[in-house]
């Protein structure tokens, strides 16, 4: 049982019926009144997100996740394919179900499926990726004010800001989190 007092985010829990995941919490101590939970929760089955309050002695039983490393194999078109590192065993995720997940992964590389009672409802890509530059333009000479970025297009087709000295065919590191720039790798 986990106390809506011990909220962390990340955390899993099962109530009402349901499988949600505590994305943002905050504990409110108000100067008059008792003391309450302010949470922002995700379904974990169908992503739906709510705000809800919560008396800090509420109880909630743990929901039980499994998180296992697999490999992402391809896409064929409408399905992701992943093996299991261990057991061979395949399985094929479509798109609606996992796409925002898959936007910085590239064929052959480990991800954590995650799934709750056998119900594959995420996955989650490596911290940090390393993706080459496929399209850029050309840093302008000159133009080096401190912050600026450019759009560029990575390996996998998604576009994110780069410092001006990025170029195509160099390599960078991004926060799958948060889908920014690091590092030149």
């Amino acid at each position: 049982m986990v106390s809506a007092g011990d909220f962390r985010n990340g955390v899993t829990i099962e109530m009402d019926g349901q499988v949600v995941q505590i994305v943002e919490f905050q504990h409110v101590k108000p100067g008059k009144g008792a003391a309450f939970v302010r949470t922002k929760l995700r379904n974990v089955i169908n992503g739906g997100v709510t705000d809800k309050t919560f008396r800090p002695t509420e109880k909630f039983p743990a929901a039980r996740i499994d998180r296992v490393d697999m490999q992402y194999l391809y896409d064929d078109g409408e399905m992701y394919n992943f093996m299991n590192n261990e057991t061979f065993e395949q399985i094929a995720l479509s798109h609606e179900q996992i796409a925002d997940s898959m936007k910085f992964v590239k064929e052959n590389e480990t991800v954590k499926v995650v799934s709750y009672q056998g119900n594959v409802f995420s996955v989650e890509p490596p911290l940090k990726v390393t993706l080459e530059v496929t399209h850029t333009e050309p840093g302008i000479k000159g133009n080096t004010t401190t912050g600026a970025t450019k759009p560029a297009t990575v390996e996998t087709g998604v576009e994110v800001q780069v410092p001006l000295f990025v170029n195509i065919g160099d390599k960078i590191i991004i926060s799958t989190q948060t889908g920014d720039y690091e590092s030149r790798a």
